[in-house]
């Protein structure tokens, strides 16, 4: 087919091109706020299936948002308050014992102490073989290059740090906000869509939305659930400084797939260490997080999430994959519930359309 005007045409591409670019630029630019949003969005949405529950109970709408975010900053001040002196107090106690091994001899040798510690702990192990692999790396090393590195990172790491404190303190202010408003912010989009469509599209937004509230409760529980066991089970094995520990598992809990694993592998090699810990807690440990992934997986996962929508095992390793790929961990959170409400629509709309042609 001919075209009659050429120029108009490549004026129209090159400005939907330069829209696109500008679009994506624009993305880009704007994605640490985005995040903001996406978090605190994700997280209020969290928080509306409890206040819906106190919305059945006669609290009114007002009273039922007070009451639930007052719940969440006094529960993050409580914990804040009961393990952050412990935590010190534990740190403090790692300090104390690492300067006792100083003034008590056993590392003005820490090769020979590292490699009697290793034959003990590993005794099919060649330690001196690997000692030399070791030495060869180390000679090959470039350390004025290096220093310069660790000061470069040891910036950085501070920046990250002040930055994430700031980004944590924005995202809880906007999910005050969005929890406040949540039914408006609602209404405000449905009334984007025909009037003919808008039923069966809240019908569908009213699925989505709760589909992530309950994921974001049940991650949390079962967060709650491993941190509060490990520190019983911690104390009572004495392995060192379990208050640190179970904050570790909790954090880590709250990491679908592989977050339990993780934390678990970083509790049982803490429990290594020499000085704070012996093989046997190691061991003990390391039998109790394999029997706790267990009953997680088969037992508590499947009664708490079960109000969730449920998702084939390898559509979730897909998303967590991706959502990390794209967002880190917090791409990594959100990815299953993005996948349940994908999930959702074409269960209930691609399919019925489908079969219905």
């Amino acid at each position: 087919m001919k075209i009659q005007h050429p120029f108009r045409t490549a004026l129209i591409a090159t400005l939907g091109v330069g829209v696109g670019l500008l679009i994506i630029s624009g993305v880009s630019t704007l994605q640490t706020i985005l995040l903001y949003v996406g978090t605190a969005l994700f997280l209020s949405l969290g928080l509306d299936p409890v206040i819906s529950w106190l919305e059945r109970r006669r609290f009114p709408r007002w009273a039922a948002v007070i009451t639930t975010i007052l719940a969440v900053l006094a529960a993050f001040a409580g914990i804040v308050l009961m393990v952050v002196p412990i935590i010190v107090g534990q740190i403090s106690e790692l300090v104390r014992q690492i300067q006792k091994l100083f003034r008590s001899g056993a590392l003005d040798d820490p090769v020979t102490a590292i490699k009697d510690w290793l034959h003990d702990v590993f005794p099919v192990l060649d330690v001196d073989e690997v000692f030399g692999y070791l030495q060869d790396w180390y000679e090959s090393l470039d350390l004025g290059q290096i220093g310069t590195t660790l000061g470069e990172s040891i910036i950085v790491i501070g920046g990250t740090l002040i930055a994430g404190l700031t980004g944590a303190f924005i995202v809880l202010i906007l999910t005050i906000y969005f929890t406040a408003s949540t039914p408006s912010l609602k209404a405000a989009v449905y009334q984007l869509v025909p009037a003919s469509k808008r039923e069966r599209f809240i019908d569908l937004a009213e699925q989505i939305t709760d589909s992530v509230g309950y994921y974001v409760i049940g991650q949390m529980s079962l967060g709650v659930i491993n941190g509060v066991l490990s520190a019983i089970f911690l104390t009572i094995i004495g392995a060192p400084f379990p208050a640190v520990l179970a904050v570790i598992a909790f954090f880590f809990s709250l990491i679908p797939l592989v977050g339990t694993l993780t934390g678990s592998a970083i509790i049982v090699l803490t429990c290594l260490i020499p000085g704070l810990g012996s093989p046997t807690t190691a061991l003990v440990a390391l039998v109790y997080y394999a029997i706790y992934m267990q009953i997680e997986a088969y037992v508590l996962s499947p009664r708490i999430m079960n109000r969730a929508v449920s998702i084939p095992g390898a559509v979730v390793v897909i998303a967590a994959l991706a959502g990390g790929s794209l967002l880190g961990l917090l791409g990594a959170l959100i990815a299953i519930p993005v996948a349940a409400s994908v999930l959702i629509i074409y269960r209930q709309v691609v399919i019925p359309r489908q079969n219905e042609r």
